[in-house]
């Protein structure tokens, strides 16, 4: 079963977004509408939406902020953000104040709109390489964010779920997508949070974020803290206990798995053995094997484990 299209809606006017949410939803749409712009970034950051559309009827520094932050973010960036603009102000906005992706006109002509959304999501798909699942840059992103750190006082690390595999044959791939939805957001907001930087998927349960050296371990440790706070409620009882469950390895043995855990490989840009991409990745996969060998979560720097 396909999941609904998610679509948050942003109006200081209730009765806009109350008008819309019917009609949108009469579309099969699953809509959230947000009215106090104060609270409009958090909502988003916890559980983004396939497409934004926002008010604005107001020129206001607020909305401008919103739309702002979104677009600078590397994981937030790709999502369409769609103004709603009175059609009699349409040739004196000012644009380059509103980095949209497009814009519907007031009062709302309904087909016009469900048509704009179809084509803002194919037109995001056809420019990015975000990965479906989890909406991050891809690896054509992921290589460019590396060769622009390459020589810079910044660190490419590399994270890994441990034990993800025999997790996502026993408990079934839906759970399995939710877990890398999961690390995906923990990892986008810490770096986020950590004052900015990059966060990329490179496919399956390997990721890839950029951050200054300076505060590479600070992100480590808030990645493998919220994991480790977050990553019980996956599990009962029993199994939290024990800190294994039953299921069978790679070679179809029946072991006891270890809960679920998360590898960082950190690799500093500005040394000089550090002079390519392939480079960086060469010394990540080494550095993550060390990562592997603890029972815990933890993450390594040249060499070091943590």
């Amino acid at each position: 079963m396909t999941p609904k299209l998610r679509i948050t809606l942003i109006s200081r006017e209730k009765n806009l977004v109350d008008h819309m949410e019917l009609r949108l939803e009469s579309k099969g749409y699953h809509v959230l509408k947000l009215t106090k712009l104060s609270n409009v970034l958090g909502f988003i950051y916890s559980d983004p939406p396939d497409i934004i559309i926002i008010d604005l009827s107001n020129d206001d520094s607020e909305t401008r902020g919103i739309i702002k932050s979104l677009k600078d973010d590397s994981y937030f960036c790709i999502i369409p953000v769609m103004g709603l603009l009175k059609e009699s102000v349409e040739e004196s906005f000012e644009w380059g104040n509103y980095p949209l992706d497009d814009f519907i006109s007031q009062p709302v002509k309904y087909p016009e709109l469900f048509n704009r959304i179809t084509l803002s999501l194919q037109r995001i798909q056809r420019v990015f390489d975000n990965n479906p699942l989890t909406k991050l840059p891809g690896n054509t992103s992921i290589q460019q964010a590396i060769e622009k750190a390459l020589g810079n006082p910044m660190a490419v690390c590399y994270i890994d779920i441990n034990n993800f595999k025999p997790y996502n044959d026993t408990y079934g791939f839906a759970s399995g997508d939710e877990v890398i939805r999961m690390v995906a957001r923990i990892m986008a907001n810490a770096v986020r949070e950590s004052g900015g930087g990059f966060a990329g998927h490179i496919g399956g349960d390997d990721f890839v974020f950029i951050v200054s050296l300076e505060g590479a371990e600070a992100v480590c440790k808030t990645i493998i803290d919220n994991f480790n706070t977050i990553i019980p409620d996956l599990f009962g009882d029993e199994e939290k206990s024990k800190g294994y469950y039953i299921a069978r390895d790679r070679k179809g043995h029946v072991q006891k798995i270890p809960l679920l855990g998360i590898s960082i490989g950190v690799v500093p840009t500005n040394t000089p053995k550090m002079q390519h991409a392939g480079k960086v990745s060469e010394m990540a996969a080494e550095l993550k094997k060390v990562a592997k060998k603890s029972n815990k979560s933890c993450y390594v720097v040249n060499k070091r484990t943590y």
